[in-house]
């Protein structure tokens, strides 16, 4: 990169770090135990709106692997989400009634939230329907990916959103509280995914799976971007600046190898498609806080209801992540 193409990089990270300082005010402080924050310590960043049914499942499978603290921005739920996440011990909560279509859809409360409490720790920002694996990690914590990245001074680590299904009707098997997502929804593409690199950011763009082949299917080119940079080292001037696809600098994007070897990445299990996902198509398509004034949301509210079946014989059954391996989907690399 020259340098004319380096400042304006430089720019445009000052840029969105003025938006999230501006942003700020729209955050209220709920409970704060950033001050329990252990040094080195991994966070969990997040940023959700009335999914109290999901959270006992969430909070739990990342303790398991090794989280300690969690960062938590909720978005105005009316569903008893605050009240739940203030009773946790590990959480800190803030809370906004503001549009998180004018926050860059969330991107602006949580650089402002992960300035001001993640610098120096390694954080991991994901949905509440987003579970990260990655190899060996039925044997091996968070800590110890964490510790081999930063043994190889690696400021971040890569992971595809794989969307996860249930085989037969969306609507036949209801989703209740504390339940894995993934015994439901457990079914995904392994095939066609497109992937090109972004000339801006220079991360690789990923689209595919399920939502390209029952949704965007006349256009896949308009299905969702797949691509994720969720783990990072992160320092008080690092911000993220498209949800979690792209960061500045630019460098923290370069999760592959572009001269075209591995490098370790996971995956995201994406845990949509399962039976509450109903009521929050609807829901979202009607609220225009999404991405293209909620143009996915009004796709999945149009194509779903309760007998919709995204199974199709090309499905694959979800095992483990050496599956997931072997199909190309992520690499253990060197990480062994």
């Amino acid at each position: 990169m020259g340098l004319i193409s380096s400042y304006r990089m430089r720019l445009r990270r000052r840029y969105w770090r003025l938006r999230a300082l501006r942003r700020r005010r729209q955050l209220t402080t709920v409970r704060d135990r950033t001050r329990t924050i252990a040094s080195g310590a991994i966070l969990v960043a997040s940023t959700m709106r009335n999914e109290r049914m999901r959270l006992p499942y969430f909070l739990d499978y990342y303790r398991r692997l090794g989280a300690e603290h969690f960062l938590i921005i909720d978005n105005d739920s009316q569903d008893g989400t605050p009240d739940y996440l203030q009773a946790q011990p590990d959480v800190s909560l803030w809370t906004t009634k503001a549009s998180y279509a004018r926050a860059a859809y969330g991107v602006d409360w949580l650089n402002w939230v992960l300035r001001q409490n993640a610098h120096r720790h390694w954080c991991l920002t994901v949905d509440v329907d987003e579970f990260l694996v990655y190899p060996f990690c039925d044997t091996r914590p968070l800590r110890a990916l964490t510790d081999w990245l930063d043994a190889g001074q690696v400021r971040s680590f890569g992971a595809m959103l794989l969307d996860m299904y249930p085989k037969g009707p969306i609507g036949r098997r209801a989703y209740r509280e504390g339940e894995d997502p993934i015994a439901i929804a457990s079914w995904f593409d392994a095939g066609n995914y497109m992937i090109e690199r972004n000339p801006l950011y220079g991360n690789l763009w990923i689209q595919g799976g399920v939502r390209a082949r029952r949704f965007f299917g006349d256009d896949p080119w308009k299905a969702p971007a797949l691509n994720k940079v969720p783990l990072v080292r992160w320092h008080r001037d690092y911000v993220y600046v498209s949800s979690t696809h792209a960061l500045l600098p630019r460098g923290l994007n370069f999760t592959y190898d572009p001269a075209g070897g591995e490098k370790t990445t996971g995956l995201l299990l994406h845990a949509k498609f399962v039976s509450t996902f109903l009521d929050r198509a609807q829901e979202e398509a009607g609220r225009a806080e999404h991405y293209r004034n909620a143009a996915e949301y009004e796709a999945y509210a149009e194509g779903l209801d309760a007998e919709t079946d995204l199974w199709c014989r090309a499905s694959e059954r979800f095992v483990n992540w050496k599956q997931l391996e072997l199909m190309g989907l992520m690499s253990k690399g060197n990480w062994a």
